[in-house]
């Protein structure tokens, strides 16, 4: 049964407090606050898109809450925003982790796909940049498939990931949030695909650039670099960022990161093209693909 509002509002001052004191750890103090607030576990693990055995481990210390973590439990137990972001000071102790691959998959990828779901959904400005396939948010069907077909993954358990990442999609379609996306144009002509399905792939390129919430730059090659490419990364507001390395996703909320990669962004789209210019970059690739489709 739920605690009386005024009790709940004193017990939330307590575990601040003892959180502000180093008394209490993040784990501890998350547990009881989800006590105080008379929330079933099962209730309150459904709302932050994770299994109610996750958020056992989190509660009993015995698996360290991601800040993503925090934040979406937080979301779930409907806390103010003061009391949020107490939590999240505390949490930006461990600012930077990195998760491996390997972890995703044995948790299965599409509940991975859920999980940035809910990131997105709390984001109001998304910048991704991506140097080595389509972003997974404009990707089409077929392109999405040829990816996962990489990652070993069973094919009722790749049905699922497809479905969960073009579910996905339908936040560009939200006209609160804006979404600024900077690919190299090796990124273009990355050989996944049949040449008429790579073709579609950069159709839809074209037209998801359209959208007036959605910006789209390509990088040239003929283009003067100042810097390397390096790895994909995205940005989420600025409150955190997320860059993906061969093994592992790693996530970072300190501001200094942030402002690292936001630099490192901001210099890639400066020499990017966008608008119909880009769109004509795209369509002469898309062109010449399916005019090598057919010499062949």
């Amino acid at each position: 049964m739920p605690r009386p509002r005024h009790e709940a509002r004193r017990t939330i001052r307590v575990i601040l407090e003892e959180v502000r004191l180093n008394k209490a750890d993040l784990s501890t103090a998350l547990r009881e606050l989800r006590q105080a607030s008379g929330l079933p576990a099962k209730a309150v693990a459904r709302s932050a898109v994770m299994s109610q055995s996750k958020l056992s481990k989190i509660e009993n210390g015995h698996l360290a809450p991601s800040l993503t973590d925090v934040e979406r439990i937080l979301t779930a137990l409907e806390v103010s925003e003061e009391v949020k972001a107490e939590f999240i000071k505390v949490a930006r102790v461990a600012a930077t982790e990195a998760t491996a691959w390997r972890l995703y998959r044995r948790l299965g990828s599409h509940k991975k796909q859920l999980q940035i779901q809910a990131v997105e959904a709390q984001t109001a400005v998304i910048r991704l940049f991506q140097c080595s396939l389509i972003p997974g948010l404009l990707q089409t069907p077929e392109y999405v498939r040829a990816v996962l077909g990489r990652r070993n993954l069973t094919p009722d358990e790749t049905t699922r990931t497809v479905g969960a990442r073009l579910e996905r999609q339908s936040v560009l379609y939200d006209s609160g949030k804006s979404f600024h996306f900077v690919i190299t144009e090796p990124v273009l002509w990355w050989r996944i695909l049949p040449a008429a399905m790579l073709a579609s792939q950069l159709d839809r390129l074209v037209s998801i650039s359209r959208l007036s919430n959605v910006r789209i730059g390509v990088v040239p090659l003929a283009s003067r670099q100042t810097d390397f490419p390096g790895t994909p990364f995205c940005i989420f507001d600025e409150r955190l960022v997320t860059v993906e390395t061969p093994h592992a996703e790693v996530v970072t909320t300190e501001p200094r990161d942030i402002a690292t990669y936001a630099a490192k962004f901001n210099g890639f789209a400066a020499v990017a093209i966008y608008g119909d210019e880009m769109r004509r970059h795209i369509e002469r690739a898309r062109d010449e693909l399916l005019t090598g489709q057919e010499t062949v």
